[in-house]
C-alpha cells in the first residue's frame, strides 16, 4: 500500500489516473480516492479496477457513474452532497478529467454553485504524444475527435488550417486512414505527422512522416488500440486578396477554371481549395 488516507475538505476532486500502466497514477490521487466521502467514475468498472490493483478499499463506499447517459439528478445530488460538507472524487475512464470526458458539466455546476474544485493531476495522452512526436511543442491545439462523416470532416480540418502551433487529435483506429487521407487533402500533404498508439502500454508504437506517407500506410491497415494523430503546424503563406484576384483574372482570360487555379495555387505556393474558393467568387461577380 503506497497511498494514506488523509482528511479532505469539503469540495470536488478531480483525479488523473493512467492512459495505460497501471503504476503511472500519482501517490496524492491514490490519497484522494482512499479518502473521499464520494467517489464518481466515469467508468465505475475502471476505476474499481485501478483501485483494487493499488490496494485502495472502498470501505463501504459505492462508485457512482458519470457519463453522457447518466440520469439529470446525478449533478444535482453531487453538488448538493459538496454543499453539504463531503469530499467527491472524480475519474474519466483514463488520463486528466475534462479532456475528451464528461466530467466538464460538473465541473461547471460546481463553479456555478461556487463550490471549491481542485485537482491531484496524472497523466494525459494529449502531453504524452506531444513528447514522443518530435514536432514542436511550443504551441499546439487539443482537436478532440474529429467529425465521423467525411464532409463534416473536411469542414472541421478547413477552420483548423492556419492554426499556428501543432494540431492534436483523438482518433478512432478504424477512421484513421480515413482522416489522414482528408487532412493530406486539406492541411497539405506534405506537411509532417505523427500517429501514437497504445500510449504507455505494452505495444506502444509511433509512426513519423508526412500526412501523404503516413495516409498510405493506415490506408491498407487499420492499427489496435487508442490512437493520437499529431500534425504540424503549416506554413502561412501572406497574400494580398486584390493580387490574388488579379493574378486569377488574367489566368481565366487566358485558361480553363481547373488550369487557372492549378497555375495561380502553384504561383502563390497557395492549397487549391483556397484558390478555387476565390475562383468561383470570381464567377459570381461576373454574372
Amino acid at each position: 500500500m503506497n497511498f494514506q488516507k488523509v482528511p479532505l475538505t469539503a469540495g470536488l476532486y478531480f483525479v488523473g489516473v493512467p492512459i495505460g500502466t497501471a503504476r503511472d497514477i500519482t501517490l496524492r490521487a491514490l490519497d484522494v480516492l482512499a479518502s473521499a466521502d464520494v467517489l464518481v467514475a466515469e467508468d465505475t468498472r475502471s476505476m474499481r479496477k485501478l483501485m483494487d490493483i493499488h490496494g485502495v478499499p472502498l470501505e463501504g463506499r459505492r462508485i457512482a457513474a458519470l457519463h453522457d447517459h447518466s440520469a439529470d439528478g446525478v449533478m444535482d445530488r453531487l453538488v448538493g452532497a459538496v454543499r453539504d460538507g463531503a469530499s467527491v472524487a472524480y475519474a474519466s475512464e483514463a488520463g486528466m478529467p475534462l479532456i475528451a470526458d464528461p466530467g466538464f458539466e460538473l465541473s461547471r455546476a460546481m463553479v456555478k454553485a461556487d463550490l471549491p474544485v481542485t485537482c491531484a493531476p496524472g497523466p494525459s495522452a494529449v502531453l504524452t504524444a506531444l513528447t514522443l512526436a518530435g514536432l514542436p511543442t511550443d504551441a499546439f491545439f487539443f482537436a478532440g475527435f474529429l467529425p465521423n462523416a467525411h464532409a463534416a470532416r473536411v469542414s472541421a480540418l478547413e477552420k483548423l488550417r492556419d492554426i499556428p502551433g501543432t494540431l492534436v487529435f483523438y482518433e478512432s483506429p478504424k477512421r484513421v486512414g480515413a482522416m489522414l487521407r482528408d487532412a493530406a487533402q486539406v492541411l497539405g500533404a506534405e506537411r509532417n505527422a505523427a500517429v501514437c498508439r497504445e500510449l504507455t502500454k505494452k505495444f506502444e508504437e509511433t509512426r513519423r512522416g508526412t500526412l501523404e506517407e503516413l495516409g498510405a500506410i493506415y490506408e491498407k491497415t487499420s492499427p489496435k488500440g487508442e490512437v493520437v494523430v499529431l500534425v504540424d503546424r503549416g506554413t502561412s503563406h501572406s497574400v494580398n486578396v486584390s493580387d490574388l484576384e488579379q493574378t486569377l483574372r488574367d489566368a481565366l482570360e487566358r485558361m480553363s477554371m481547373r488550369d487557372a487555379v492549378d497555375a495561380v495555387a502553384k504561383a502563390h505556393d497557395l492549397p487549391r481549395r483556397e484558390v478555387y474558393q476565390a475562383a468561383l467568387g470570381l464567377g459570381k461577380d461576373r454574372r
